[in-house]
């Protein structure tokens, strides 16, 4: 599954096996996430690269381009029952200012097209989880760590 371009201006390039690739989701995901694991543990680099290079085998990655600019990356991808997002980490010069609202409502679009259900997931407190709700996303599930959602395809 591909992401196709958000006009005017944003991009989602599906990420490679390329160590550099790797490397820059990695980034991207220390820089968005590393504030919140620290809230509640320390950052071990190496359990942290690790638990990435597992994710980036196990399901598509895609970097989100704004002209030459990198502002972070995302997962979208079919289950067999519903879409699957996550991996969505934007760089903090580009958080609270309305880009991660705009892809989220972009895929849900497309998730709507396909009749599917989004589910994702997040650690309680990282303040992502209120783009969620605003998304219509409602709790499926809940473990020590993270809230487990899903949002139903609307119609239009």
């Amino acid at each position: 599954m591909e992401i196709p371009d958000l006009p005017p201006d944003l991009q989602f390039a599906r990420l490679g096996t390329d160590p550099s690739h790797i490397d820059f989701a990695f980034e991207a995901k220390r820089a968005a996430m590393g504030p919140h694991i620290i809230k509640r543990w320390t950052w071990d680099e190496a359990f942290q690269r690790d638990l990435h290079e597992r994710h980036f085998s196990e399901k598509p990655f895609f970097e989100i381009r704004r002209a030459e600019q990198r502002l972070g990356t995302l997962s979208f991808h079919r289950q067999t029952d519903h879409l699957r997002f996550g991996e969505f980490y934007l760089f903090p010069e580009h958080q609270g200012r309305g880009v991660g609202s705009a892809i989220l409502a972009h895929c849900l679009t497309l998730a709507d097209g396909m009749r599917f259900p989004v589910r994702l997931e997040y650690l309680h407190w990282n303040p992502v989880g209120s783009l969620y709700w605003r998304h219509g996303f409602k709790e499926v599930g809940r473990s020590e760590t993270h809230c487990f959602l899903q949002r139903e395809p609307v119609s239009h």
